[in-house]
């Protein structure tokens, strides 16, 4: 057999990353599916010898060696066995060597495809069991190639290729080959062919899972993450609250020296991240997320659409609840930094606490808008509210116990 097959043999494992042992099992099979197409009475009469080490790549027909007329290709006349075997003998199996050129092209064709066909589903086997548990996680790779103009960098994790997308890549991030990065795998589409693991540097998951890996409190539940808002490559904001009395939120997740949110800080190219004390009262929130800005007064303004029914996936029905509006009125010296460059402070603020955030100098006039008036009472509520009640008599009889 020509050493070319067998190069082609050790690519097609290497392209689909899938071990010699397995491509060499499907190409017996192939093969053997292709003889018995041409000998369809020998079945279970086929065998195919592939080692690659040795060179060696046959097919034979086993044939049982009778003394009569052959009744098909199964069988063999001891006079023709022994013309080529002389220790043949009859009830015995005479190897007959196919010649594989022989097969035809449609045999051929149909092997070759049968072969890539089981190799991508091994393939794509292999990628969802690994990636499956991956999504919503971190995972670190190392870049081995970054295109240039483009930009999209060629990652390797555990022995797979991967592509992280110029677009995906933290602003004015620069990666080089070589360089181990930790990437957030945000979802596999195209799962029932050739699956792709969709990674980025960008979506506020990497901070999440880099603060539960740094911040021990994080992973074990003692302080919990309720929010975070980010601008990729310049800023985050991340609200904490400690589920123990005894455990500051920010301090844990800042922790002894800096280290903690160095070592994120690192990780992120340098983006800035404020840590925000979490608290139910929406007033207080709102002024913690303005952070660093120092706010005077929250107003939290009344809801300007009424609460909307909806039917989840399962078909169950619930409310959902208006978006908060507030005024934050700031020093006015302060008010720029409340807002900050091009308004991302203000933004961040917004997005971390769902809540619409009008910034207000405390030098400045404003009106806040009158409370809506409480709803009138049904019509059929009202007619029995307008009906005097009439005490029953004292000589009433006492209802009969039950």
């Amino acid at each position: 057999m020509d050493n070319n097959f067998f190069e082609a043999l050790a690519d097609l494992g290497t392209e689909n990353s899938v071990d010699a042992a397995t491509v060499i099992e499907k190409v017996k099979s192939a093969m053997q599916k292709a003889a018995q197409r041409m000998y369809p009475e020998c079945k279970e009469c086929i065998r195919v010898d592939l080692d690659p080490e040795k060179k060696i790549f046959e097919v034979y027909l086993l044939q049982t060696i009778v003394d009569d007329e052959p009744y098909n290709n199964t069988e063999i006349n001891i006079d023709e066995a022994k013309a080529k075997d002389p220790d043949a003998h009859v009830g015995g199996i005479f190897e007959r060597r196919l010649d594989i050129s022989k097969f035809g092209r449609a045999s051929a064709q149909s092997a070759k495809q049968s072969i890539k066909g089981d190799l991508r589903d091994i393939n794509r086997d292999r990628i969802l069991e690994k990636f499956d548990s991956k999504v919503d996680d971190i995972i670190t790779a190392t870049v081995t190639q970054v295109e240039p103009g483009r930009g999209a960098a060629t990652l390797m994790y555990d022995k797979t290729e991967l592509y992280l997308l110029r677009q995906d890549q933290i602003p004015g991030e620069v990666l080089r080959e070589g360089m181990s990065i930790k990437v957030y795998v945000t979802k596999i589409a195209n799962r029932s062919k050739k699956p792709i693991i969709k990674l980025s540097r960008i979506h506020k998951g990497l901070v999440k899972r880099l603060f539960e890996l740094e911040v021990p409190e994080i992973f074990d539940g003692t302080v919990e993450v309720k929010s975070i808002s980010r601008e990729a490559g310049s800023r985050s904001k991340i609200a904490v609250m400690s589920n123990d009395p005894n455990v500051d939120a920010v301090g844990a997740c800042i922790g002894p020296k800096r280290q903690r949110i160095s070592a994120i800080v690192h990780e992120l190219g340098g983006e800035k991240i404020d840590i925000i004390p979490y608290s139910d009262d929406p007033a207080v929130y709102i002024a913690n997320a303005l952070s660093p800005a120092k706010v005077l007064k929250v107003h939290i303004l009344p809801p300007e659409e009424e609460p909307e029914e909806y039917i989840t996936e399962t078909g169950e029905r619930r409310e959902r609840t208006p978006k908060l509006s507030a005024i934050a009125v700031v020093p006015h010296d302060q008010l720029s930094l409340a807002i900050g460059n091009k308004g991302q402070n203000a933004k961040l603020a917004a997005k971390l606490t769902e809540c619409k955030i009008d910034i207000k100098s405390d030098q400045e006039e404003f009106e806040l808008p009158a409370p809506k008036p409480a709803a009138a009472p049904a019509e059929e509520e009202a007619l029995f509210e307008e009906e005097p009640v009439t005490a029953a008599p004292e000589t009433a009889e006492e209802p009969a116990a039950e």
